[in-house]
């Protein structure tokens, strides 16, 4: 029961800057010298409490509701599927924040904007490759097209509100920390070549680890004289009819690039292709046999009015696709009955797809297992590479001249058109200077491997965040509901930063080596050590490597659970420092709980539902649970996901 009997309107609604209601000893009301220091108190951000004694207190309470939304700013870099998230969840649910983002190119999307080639599509279903709380009920085809992917991103910035804090054509230079202002400072060139400056307390590089595109390292590559492009710099409005073309590189986009260049009339394709490779079934081949799909990936226009018209139908269907994707982790561990059952399944099909040319699958044939380099489903793609128009080369590319590629037995190779199929600088710093405490930048701290703690941070940068960071990425499972457990992590941390007074947080050291010890050891039993050239292992210069650094170590479920419940003795932290006039410097860290007001209890006209949140049923289900008569050990609830502190 409460302390108080109730008291007349007049004196229970007086607001606490009200000095002529408030009891003597509250704030120190009364006393007109502690009256002006609560005044400028509250400026500073702290405030007095004298116990009723007529003379200033060796430290003065915060003059701020404990729920203490300070002024803070947020920078983000990148605007795909994870600075839309963060431009999405920030607003929401963090007050009084000040966001930016950042994004080079002309448009959202991130990697889905850029990469616009031929056949360029989602390798894993598309419904499960979306925002969880925006479901896209009518997806095209069970792989989505690169430009419907696209315009799902920029769909969902606009239906959210993400658009207003998105700056395009905005290229992020360089990052630098200023440890005693605690802020980083970000230099930005704006459209016109202009470089201007903009401050933070917390920055977030979304770029995604597919980003920095990388050119094959050829003597020669920019004397070509004809036309070049990368698959993530396609050049649409080049016409590809009756050309020479050669396609470096057997990666994903490659095999998807490959079968639609073949078609083209006229040409005749030159495919480099030194790495062997697994061509997968399709990844979620599950679904269409449960489906009746065959070998068919549109829907049919029936199938999409009935996901449309029945939620269960729906709910139903993505949990299949879900379940699918996060039942198949152990094909990704070595000597399960899984993995090896899935390799002699991908050598039967692979088989079957090469009955034209069948001493190709010999010249494909890994000596690694499936899922040691990223696996690609391929629709066509060895179907393509056995037509009489397209040219299997096995020899090693010694140098580029002006009329085409030169090979390792002296054949020039003339062509009237270089596609570079080549990846990304994976797990690597990002192009430009990022520098954290004494000046270290990244681009250093990262020379020899992307050392960092559950894909998010990394030691010496504080304040510092990563979306799809090294050993962001996963083999399996939705990669969006990757993103989105790791920024609901990264807001997690904001706040706190925001509501504890807290400067600065940084990673400690030790964390980041417990970490990678970790990986290393997952790794082992992984069959991504098989000896495979991979941008799942890549060292602090996009360089192949002897560890993973672009998975996570475990499943998809594994990493939502990990993430869940941020572990915050891991940091280091440096606290806001106090008024001097008023409190000497000392730092008292937990002036967090302010001055013993909660901030719904501060509203002019305080609605009941303000003052009774936790009755009422979204709260009480969200935050608090309701348990079941009887037995509550019970709760279905907890069955499904153990309760977490």
């Amino acid at each position: 029961m409460s302390a108080f009997p109730n008291l007349p309107e007049d004196i229970a609604r007086a607001p606490p800057g009200d000095a002529d209601a408030i009891p003597n000893g509250i704030n120190g009301a009364n006393h007109p010298e502690t009256v002006e220091a609560a005044e400028q108190a509250h400026v500073n951000g702290s405030g007095p409490h004298t116990n009723g004694e007529n003379k200033a207190a060796p430290w003065l309470l915060h003059d701020t509701p404990i729920e203490n939304q300070r002024p803070i700013k947020v920078i983000v870099i990148g605007a795909g599927y994870s600075g839309v998230y963060c431009a999405i969840r920030i607003p929401e649910r963090i007050r009084n924040c000040e966001l930016v983002v950042y994004e080079k190119n002309e448009g959202v999307g991130g990697t889905w904007y850029e990469n616009k080639y031929p056949g360029a599509a989602c390798d894993v279903p598309s419904h499960s490759y979306q925002f969880s709380f925006n479901p896209k009920v009518d997806w095209s085809a069970l792989y989505a097209p690169s430009q419907e992917i696209r315009d799902y991103i920029e769909e969902s910035a606009k239906k959210y509100g993400a658009d207003r804090f998105i700056k395009l054509q905005h290229e992020v230079k360089d990052c630098e920390w200023n440890e005693q202002e605690g802020l980083w400072h970000v230099k930005v060139q704006r459209p016109s070549g202009e470089i201007f400056e903009d401050t933070c307390n917390v920055l977030i590089s979304a770029r995604g680890n597919l980003n920095n595109r990388q050119w094959p390292d050829i003597e020669g590559l920019r004397s070509f004289k004809g036309e070049t492009m990368h698959s993530s710099q396609w050049n649409d409005k080049y016409d590809f009819t009756n050309k020479r073309v050669a396609v470096i590189g057997s990666g994903s986009s490659a095999i998807q690039i490959i079968p639609k260049l073949q078609k083209v009339p006229g040409t005749t394709l030159n495919c480099f292709i030194r790495s062997r490779t697994w061509i997968s079934p399709p990844l979620g081949q599950g679904i269409q046999d449960k489906m009746g799909m065959g070998d068919k990936f549109t829907f049919a226009p029936d199938f999409v009015e009935k996901l449309k018209d029945d939620p269960e139908e729906w709910l139903k269907f993505r949990l299949m696709v879900e379940a699918d994707a996060n039942n198949i982790h152990a094909v990704t561990l070595k000597g399960t009955p899984m993995q090896l059952g899935a390799q002699k399944m991908f050598e039967e099909g692979m088989k079957a797809r090469l009955q034209k040319k069948p001493e190709y699958f010999d010249w494909l044939k890994p000596g690694f297992s499936p899922g040691c380099r990223r696996l690609t489903p391929g629709p066509g793609f060895l179907e393509a590479l056995s037509e009489d128009n397209v040219n299997f080369i096995r020899d090693k590319i010694t140098r580029i001249e002006p009329e085409g590629v030169v090979t390792e037995d002296g054949k020039l190779h003339e062509i009237d058109v270089l596609v570079c199929a080549t990846g990304f600088y994976a797990s690597a710093a990002p192009p430009f200077r990022t520098a954290g405490l004494d000046g270290e930048t990244l681009q250093n701290h990262w020379k020899e491997r992307a050392t960092n703690y559950l894909s998010l941070a990394t030691d010496n940068f504080p304040n510092h965040f990563f979306m799809l960071g090294p050993n962001g990425a996963i083999g399996e499972g939705s990669l969006t509901m990757m993103i989105e457990t790791t920024g609901s992590y990264i807001l997690k941390a904001v706040r706190k930063l925001q509501k504890e007074n807290i400067k600065s947080m940084v990673i400690k050291h030790e964390r980041v080596r417990d970490f990678t010890q970790y990986c290393d050891t997952y790794f082992r039993g992984t069959v991504f050590m098989d000896e495979c050239q991979s941008w799942y292992r890549k060292d602090g210069q996009g360089r192949s490597g002897p560890f993973v650094t672009g998975l996570w170590p475990g499943s998809c479920i594994h990493c939502i659970e990990a993430l869940r419940s941020p572990r915050w003795e891991d940091y280091s932290y440096t606290y806001m420092p106090e008024s001097d006039s008023e409190n000497k410097g000392e730092v008292n860290q937990m002036a967090w709980l302010g001055n013993g007001w909660g901030m719904n209890q501060l509203a002019a006209e305080p609605r009941e539902v303000d003052l009774g949140f936790y009755l009422t049923p979204m709260f009480q289900e969200r935050d608090l649970g309701v348990p079941l008569k009887g037995r509550p050990e019970e709760n279905e609830q907890y069955r499904i996901r153990p309760w977490s502190y």
